[in-house]
């Protein structure tokens, strides 16, 4: 008698993803008046992805250059791209580098980067008879927690946002830090927070910074918009900068799904800033091992691009235009939705977190129940704990979003 195969029937059935659910069902409704504002992801004022000149300019120059083949780039990937990526994070001065303390790793976007990382510390960081644990600012974005729990290490919450200000719960912020074990493990997101678009000033950086050396602990930053803050890359990566010249121990995740446009070609890096340049080899080697048996080498064709920006002066002026481009029209659209809500329609409540908060993401302040009467009754599409992505915001449907964002807060829509 045959063995009957595994049927599998006693494999739950997991949730769709909430993102991707979402952009499902906007992209299924036929209202004419449909608004996205869940999908993390640029849209140009026609409401349109947008394809980067810079990146339309480095494409037909690789198309055209003879010397490219499709063989497989090293393990730890295309080193000209790791080597510029870290200049573009950690200052091309950076001690770091200068040192060569920093060891850097090729990875499929920043989800690879959080990945690999975590993967890493769980394996080789002194944990003792602690238990393997991160702390996670509450909220986060919702992929870190299932990143860290694959990895067999446990996520617990900090005090960040502070619904009441809709700002950053500074108090409760240095005080996790002060209570939490030393050596603690922190993911710190590097600017433009997501969810909420809520970032420290440079003097609280500055504090916190001093907590992590008093306590000893560890900062996992994770660096998804680097330029989409403030529309400057320097000026995003000031935080970063500051810890790994305190003396912070510290690696750092970078996309350039966002800065670039390259959401699909799954381009990012992997920093780690150790002590000395015999340790930085130690830790490449078991990088390249944890990332040897995971997807054997990276991608080349993304690399290549953002390589070729990266380490040609022209090129790497005309991405600065782009990515003020795309950061000026979002803070063009916070702007004006904050003239809208406050001049015109004198939406009750302060307003002022829409033009405070920084980035891709804007937490509204507004309720689950509002949210969800703004998707079912207005077709706008925002998640359920309210954050909306600014860039899904245009001169087409500004003012529809804030006159249904008015209706809801009056409790009229």
């Amino acid at each position: 008698m045959s063995v009957e195969a595994e049927s599998w029937q006693g494999v739950p059935l997991a949730p769709p993803d909430s993102i991707f659910k979402l952009t499902a069902t906007y992209k299924a409704d036929t209202f004419p008046n449909k608004v996205n504002l869940g999908v993390g992801a640029y849209r140009d004022d026609n409401n349109k992805p947008w394809v980067l000149p810079v990146i339309k300019k480095a494409t037909k120059i690789l198309l055209n250059d003879e010397t490219l083949d499709h063989e497989y780039l090293p393990i730890t990937g295309l080193p000209e791209f790791t080597s510029a990526a870290a200049k573009l994070i950690l200052g091309s001065s950076s001690p770091a580098i200068q040192e060569n303390r920093a060891v850097s790793v090729q990875t499929i976007s920043g989800t690879g980067a959080n990945h690999l990382g975590a993967l890493f510390l769980s394996r080789f960081y002194s944990w003792g008879d602690a238990p393997k644990r991160v702390y996670l600012s509450k909220p986060t974005w919702a992929n870190h927690q299932a990143i860290f729990k694959n990895v067999g290490i446990e996520p617990v919450d900090y005090p960040y946002y502070d619904p009441k200000t809709i700002g950053l719960d500074y108090s409760g912020f240095i005080g996790a830090l002060e209570s939490a074990p030393a050596r603690s493990v922190f993911l710190l997101h590097a600017c433009a927070h997501n969810p909420t678009g809520v970032d420290p000033t440079a003097e609280q950086w500055a504090a916190i910074a001093e907590v992590f050396l008093k306590k000893n602990h560890y900062a996992f930053f994770d660096c998804a918009y680097q330029g989409f803050a403030s529309g400057d890359l320097d000026k995003d990566a000031a935080a970063v900068r500051y810890f790994v010249d305190k003396g912070v121990a510290l690696l750092v995740c970078q996309s350039f799904a966002k800065n670039a446009g390259l959401y699909g070609e799954r381009v990012g890096a992997l920093h780690l800033v150790s002590k000395t340049k015999d340790a930085a080899d130690r830790v490449k080697s078991q990088m390249s091992v944890l990332q040897r048996s995971e997807i054997s080498n990276p991608p080349s064709h993304g690399a290549r691009l953002v390589s070729l920006i990266l380490n040609d002066g022209g090129l790497f002026e005309e991405w600065k235009a782009d990515i003020r481009t795309m950061a000026g029209r979002i803070i063009d659209m916070r702007k004006e939705l904050y003239r809208l809500l406050t001049e015109e329609l004198k939406t009750p409540g302060n307003w002022d977190h829409i033009v405070n908060q920084i980035g891709m993401f804007s937490f509204t302040g507004i309720s689950e129940a509002q949210s969800k009467a703004l998707t079912e009754k207005a077709h706008i599409y925002l998640t359920t704990n309210g954050r909306i992505s600014m860039a899904g915001l245009n001169g087409s449907n500004v003012r529809y979003f804030a006159e249904n964002l008015d209706k809801v807060v009056r409790g009229t829509l």
